[in-house]
């Protein structure tokens, strides 16, 4: 096992299942993470909300109404956080990258109060031949390469795409390019300057063998590690892990749709299905706050 890779036993070890959605409050260029049913954050500089994995178009045993859970997520962030700044969705916004998913998943976001939305595709949303469909709707902010950065109230916020050339069992990669500019664009910034990065797949090799993990990722880290405050945000396995390296703090959200078994408890990553009645409360059970970091159980049932 490489020295950045985590035990199957560690990684167990911090996995929890999450919210529909995570209200990050910046204080101080620290964030700090909550479930949204905990309440409305505490005064700080600003907060943000993510969401991720809402599947839209996935209608199986694990979840007939992704519309539905996902249409939840939303007025829960509109009840908890009608202020927040930001809110940041962390890919598989769709299941088959088809338009009417798209046009499903658009018209529910429309439903959020906060008005900023930022997004990064999974690769759920890449799955149409010329893999063009995201970005003909999102691409704008980034000239349709999907990887871009913009600055609020001192925190530098950096998207990154790692799904373009992913493949079942493989490894998630962000190519020479996205690294080259993300060395770039990092370039000249001060250490104390707190950076969030929002990507799809984890940065770190979560659990190589199911492919949660981006291979390139130790280069792209290489260029994070001066920073004083890293938080890096992803989705892509369903549930919350959290892991600190150094001044880099990594943490995969819970989806709006269905969870996935924990790393080895099963033969493979996937739709996990749960007794109907005990769906929602698989989606959101635990409120997180960091700095120390703090795990309470909480359900959306």
């Amino acid at each position: 096992m490489k020295d950045h890779d985590i035990s199957r036993r560690g990684a167990l070890s911090c996995l929890a299942w999450g919210g529909a959605g995570v209200l990050w409050t910046m204080a101080g260029g620290v964030p700090v993470a909550s479930a949204l049913a905990a309440g409305k954050a505490s005064s700080a500089s600003f907060s943000f909300v993510q969401i991720s994995d809402t599947h839209i178009g996935f209608a199986k045993e694990a979840n007939p109404d992704t519309s539905a859970t996902a249409r939840s997520a939303i007025e829960l962030i509109n009840s908890s956080a009608p202020d927040a700044a930001l809110v940041l969705h962390t890919g598989d916004i769709t299941h088959l990258s088809r338009a009417g998913e798209f046009d499903q998943a658009a018209e529910l976001l429309k439903g959020l109060k906060p008005s900023e939305l930022h997004l990064v595709p999974g690769e759920h949303d890449v799955l149409d031949s010329a893999k063009t469909a995201f970005f003909d709707r999102y691409g704008a902010a980034s000239n349709r390469k999907g990887y871009y950065s913009f600055d609020h109230q001192g925190v530098h916020f950096i998207a990154l795409v790692n799904v373009m050339e992913f493949q079942p069992g493989g490894q998630g990669r962000l190519g020479s390019d996205q690294i080259e500019w993300l060395e770039d664009d990092l370039k000249g910034r001060s250490a104390s300057q707190p950076i969030v990065i929002f990507t799809h797949i984890p940065l770190w090799s979560l659990y190589e063998k199911w492919g949660w993990g981006t291979e390139d990722w130790p280069q792209a880290m290489s260029y994070l590690k001066r920073f004083g405050s890293v938080t890096v945000l992803n989705g892509h396995v369903h549930q919350v892990v959290q892991k600190v390296e150094g001044t880099v703090s990594h943490y995969a959200a819970a989806s709006t749709s269905y969870p996935q078994p924990k790393p080895g408890e099963a033969d493979g990553p996937g739709p996990l299905t749960v007794p109907a009645e005990r769906l929602r409360a698989a989606l959101g059970i635990r409120r997180i706050e960091t700095l120390p970091l703090k795990i309470s159980d909480g359900s959306l049932a």
